[in-house]
């Protein structure tokens, strides 16, 4: 049995990283970029780039965040496809081992067994295939969904490419402070605009008389795109502005060739409506591996 194998990822020119993990998983979660790592660490939080090797090869890569000797991989590590369990298991073990402190990790497909302690059971995501064609992509649509996507479409409500963030990120700020709920602070996606503004898509919908009825907020990392943030006024719920903006988000990002558009968490405490509004796309559900504490492996 190979040896697991854990070195300081090396390159430093801008991209290397990125390129590595896309050649890993082209459509790898936001958390796993360079981008991600870059924007936590001018927040304060201590970055660190892992390769895990096995057999004289990359299987693996792992950017993990830390604070107070306390390291977070989310979404990761980032594995060659196919890898048996029981080698990831071995993987984590050791990564946990090369880190100065605990490792918590959630791993982007299930992983357990000795030396691996649950914490927070399995989250689900909606994953969005955007890889048919757009006639397939829209037949895939739930009939409700589809029907709203109609309405508005009929409604005359005009979809436009938005320049700028800043507008959106208030006004989602507003409705969430308004509706309780929690995610990544509004800098997160102010700073990410600023540091890669070619992978971030807003989109706004509205008329004439009001030309920003609703929006929304995309971040695009190779084949794969996340379904950031988004708003809508109360013109734009009554005309089911959000159904348009997905289709018209999907259908740009399609073109650009993402592949898989992660839409978020369906465990979310908004409840069961936002499940379906995101199931209604024809997204499959992906669970996640648990979150877990894990205990450094032997040498």
């Amino acid at each position: 049995m190979d040896r697991i194998e854990i070195t300081t990822f090396a390159p430093a020119e801008p991209g290397a990283f990125d390129a590595a993990v896309a050649a890993l998983s082209p459509a790898a979660a936001l958390q796993a970029r360079a981008c991600y790592g870059e924007i936590a660490a001018a927040a304060g939080r201590g970055l660190r780039r892992l390769q895990i090797g096995a057999g004289g090869r990359r299987i693996g890569l792992a950017q993990v965040l830390g604070r107070g000797g306390l390291w977070l991989c989310s979404r990761g590590p980032v594995f060659v496809p196919d890898l048996p369990e029981e080698i990831r298991r071995r993987a984590l073990r050791a990564l946990a081992r090369a880190l100065p402190g605990l490792l918590i990790v959630t791993p982007e497909t299930p992983v357990a067994g000795p030396g691996l302690v649950p914490l927070i059971t399995a989250r689900h995501q909606a994953i969005w295939d955007l890889s048919p064609e757009e006639a397939a992509l829209r037949a895939g649509l739930q009939g409700k969904w589809r029907n709203r996507l109609v309405t508005a479409e009929r409604a005359g409500l005009r979809v436009r490419v938005e320049p700028a963030a800043d507008w959106l990120i208030a006004a989602e700020a507003q409705q969430r402070r308004d509706r309780g709920y929690r995610a990544l602070p509004p800098a997160f996606a102010a700073a990410w605009a600023q540091r890669d503004p070619g992978s971030v898509l807003v989109l706004s919908a509205g008329t004439a008389a009001v030309p920003r009825q609703a929006g929304v907020m995309v971040l695009r990392a190779g084949a794969g795109a996340s379904y950031h943030l988004g708003w809508s006024g109360p013109e734009g719920r009554a005309a089911g502005a959000h159904n348009l903006l997905l289709w018209q988000a999907a259908l740009r990002l399609r073109a650009q060739g993402v592949r898989h558009f992660d839409l978020g968490d369906i465990n979310s405490e908004a409840g069961a409506g936002l499940m379906r509004f995101k199931l209604g796309t024809g997204a499959a559900v992906q669970a996640l591996g648990a979150t877990v504490w894990v205990l450094p492996g032997r040498g």
